[in-house]
C-alpha cells in the first residue's frame, strides 16, 4: 500500500474534460482551488499514460547507471540548466542544508540561430540509454501543451482575455526535470526537498502519487497532495504570482522523507516548470493592483533577470 492510499489528498480534483464541455466551469474550479491553495489536481488530463510511463522508465534507467556514468553528463558552470545535476547539490532558498535528489533537465528545443540562444542551452543526450531522447522530448512537448491550456484557464478567471498569456510564454525557457530521491534510510535534518517557492510561472508534475508532497496552508498547517493515479499536480509559481499581486499565490511547499515502513523506497517525479519567453517583462496584469489593493511589484523584471536572481539563491547559480 502506498502512502498516498493512507493519506488522501487535500485538494479535489478537477477533471480535465470539463475544459471542452465546460471552460467556465474548468477555468473557475482550477481558478478557485489556486485562489485557496496555490495548488490544484487535474484528473484525466488525457495526455496518454502509456506513453509517460514510458518516458519515466527511461528516467530511471538513467539514474540507475553507474555514478562515473551520470557524472559524465553533469555541465560544469551551467548552472544546472541541462543535463545532469548529482545527489546533494540543490539546496532550497534560506536552507542550510540540501536536498537528498539528483535529477536530470531537459529544455526546449531551439532552431539554430534562434533569438533565445543565448539564454536557452542546447539540450544535452544521454547515450546509454534507447530511445531517452524521443521519450523526453515527448513528453516535454505534452506537458508544455497542456501547460499552455491551464493558463487559458488562469487568464479566462482572472477576467483577462482568454490567450493572454499564449505570446508571454511562447518559446519560453521551460524545464522538464526528471527527479530521482533514492530510498531515504535514516533521519536528519535534510529532507527530500526542502520547504520552498518554484521560481517559474507554473508547474505541472506527474508522479506525486508516492506520497511526501506537501503544501504549507495558510493557516501555517502542512497539507499532503497525494493526488489519484494519473492525475496532474499544478502550481502557481513566483513570477504568476507576482504579476498577479500575489492575488494567485506562490505557495510554500516540500517533500518530507517517508515513513519507516516505505524507506526502503525510491520516489520518482517529472515536474514541468513553464517559464515566460527569457525577454518577457514580468509586471503587474490589468486589474490586479488599485486603491484598496497597492502594487507590491511596482518595478517591472524581466523574466531572465529573475531566474538568475533565484539560481543563485538555491546555489544553482
Amino acid at each position: 500500500m502506498t502512502q498516498s492510499a493512507l493519506a488522501p489528498s487535500a485538494i479535489i480534483p478537477v477533471s480535465f474534460t470539463q475544459y471542452e464541455s465546460d471552460f467556465a466551469g474548468f477555468s473557475k474550479a482550477l481558478g478557485d482551488s489556486f485562489r485557496r491553495y496555490g495548488f490544484a489536481v487535474i484528473s484525466d488530463h488525457g495526455m496518454g499514460q502509456d506513453r509517460i510511463d514510458s518516458a519515466i522508465e527511461r528516467a530511471k534507467d538513467f539514474f540507475a547507471l553507474p555514478e562515473e556514468t551520470k557524472k559524465k553528463y553533469f555541465i560544469e558552470g551551467g548552472k544546472g540548466q541541462r543535463g545532469y545535476t548529482p545527489f546533494g547539490v540543490e539546496t532550497a532558498k534560506g536552507n542550510q542544508h540540501f536536498d537528498l535528489k539528483e535529477f536530470w533537465h531537459v529544455g526546449r528545443e531551439l532552431p539554430a540561430g534562434h533569438r533565445y540562444s543565448a539564454s536557452m542551452p542546447d539540450n544535452v543526450w544521454v547515450d546509454e540509454v534507447k530511445g531517452f531522447k524521443e521519450e523526453l522530448t515527448w513528453l516535454f512537448d505534452a506537458l508544455d501543451s497542456m501547460g499552455g491550456k491551464v493558463l487559458q484557464a488562469i487568464a479566462s478567471y482572472l477576467g483577462l482575455e482568454r490567450h493572454t498569456f499564449d505570446v508571454q510564454v511562447k518559446d519560453g525557457n521551460s524545464i522538464l526535470r526528471l527527479l530521482h530521491y533514492p530510498p531515504a534510510g535514516f533521519d536528519g535534518p535534510n529532507e527530500r526537498a526542502g520547504a520552498h517557492e518554484d521560481i517559474n510561472a507554473i508547474t505541472l508534475l506527474l508522479g506525486a502519487e508516492e506520497g511526501g508532497l506537501e503544501v504549507l496552508d495558510r493557516d501555517g498547517r502542512w497539507l499532503a497532495i497525494n493526488p489519484p493515479a494519473g492525475s496532474l499536480v499544478v502550481n502557481i509559481g513566483d513570477m504568476l504570482s507576482r504579476a498577479t499581486n500575489d492575488y494567485l499565490p506562490s505557495t510554500t511547499h516540500r517533500v518530507v522523507n517517508p515513513p519507516p515502513e516505505r524507506r526502503n523506497v525510491p520516489r520518482y517525479s517529472t515536474p514541468f516548470f513553464l517559464h515566460y519567453a527569457p525577454d518577457h517583462l514580468i509586471e503587474t496584469l490589468p486589474g490586479r493592483a488599485d486603491a484598496g489593493t497597492p502594487n507590491k511589484y511596482p518595478t517591472p523584471i524581466t523574466a531572465d533577470d529573475f531566474l538568475k536572481q533565484r539560481l543563485a539563491e538555491i546555489k544553482l547559480g
